[in-house]
């Protein structure tokens, strides 16, 4: 098992669901973990700065993220959604890496069908941690996007 912590960010140009705004929150979900970031009144893109730890069990399954509209009156609209690939970085954890220079890029990430990113990202060794920066395209919506942190525990 490998802790993971991911922090979310921000989202950029997020679909409007209701009256000229949204009030979006991101909803994370790995096997049986489900974590949510506090809802951002009227604001498409937000600042949520959020972090949070994962215990990983399947390195093979993705982290799914789902962005939601909170509406008072009515079920919570879906503002879009994503995966995290995290096999590559959780196979730049497995080098057990010590006396590395800080800054060094371990692996890059290139945008495919498969992971949602919206270009190249790289994992990188940065003060004693690995770090891997994300911008990811939301799926089933009309635009947004998502920017996010994977660090090592």
């Amino acid at each position: 098992m490998v802790f993971l912590k991911i922090n979310i960010q921000r989202g950029v140009n997020l679909a409007v669901r209701d009256l000229l705004t949204s009030d979006p929150y991101v909803v994370l979900k790995f096997g049986n973990q489900k974590l949510k970031t506090r809802v951002m009144k009227a604001n498409v893109n937000p600042e949520w700065n959020e972090s949070f730890n994962l215990s990983v069990y399947d390195s093979n399954a993705p982290i799914h993220l789902c962005v939601y509209d909170k509406d008072t009156f009515s079920f919570d609209d879906k503002m879009g959604d994503a995966d995290i690939d995290i096999a590559p970085f959780l196979k730049a954890l497995k080098m057990h890496l010590t006396g590395v220079p800080d800054g060094i890029t371990l692996a890059k990430v290139q945008p495919s069908e498969q992971n949602c990113l919206t270009e190249e990202s790289c994992i990188v060794w940065s003060g004693g941690r690995i770090v891997q920066d994300m911008i990811l395209r939301l799926r089933n919506v009309e635009c947004g996007e998502v920017e996010l942190q994977l660090r090592s525990g």
